[in-house]
């Protein structure tokens, strides 16, 4: 019975173990974390993210810049689209968003502006 009463008290252990590993919050992978700041924001905002043209761990969690579409236009050429700066914490969690720049969705950045 010992050795019973020993492998139960050691698989309490375990489990014990992995109740507390649980209780962390598992780190997102980048595919999870652009998922869920183009779909944060999107809630935020009302407006559809159409792409992420920038992304990078930060020492406090993640940054990207999200393009979103702000106003259809016709033709489409002419619709405005905006570059967002979101951040968020090491979870996925949006803590910050703003708006780094606005533009017509045919044109260009000029050549040596860097885009803002």
């Amino acid at each position: 019975m010992t050795d019973s009463h020993d492998t139960h008290k050691k698989s309490q252990q375990e489990t014990g173990a992995s109740d507390v590993e649980s209780d962390a919050e598992p780190t997102p992978s980048p595919m999870e974390v652009l998922r869920q700041a183009r779909a944060q924001l999107a809630e935020l905002t009302g407006m559809t993210a159409e792409s992420v043209s920038s992304f990078e761990q930060t020492e406090d969690g993640w940054s990207l810049e999200i393009e979103v579409l702000e106003l259809v236009r016709v033709p489409d050429t002419m619709s405005l689209l905006a570059s967002y700066q979101v951040e968020l914490d090491r979870q996925g969690m949006l803590t910050g968003y703003r708006r780094v720049r606005r533009y017509e969705r045919g044109r260009s950045d000029a050549r040596g502006q860097g885009g803002r």
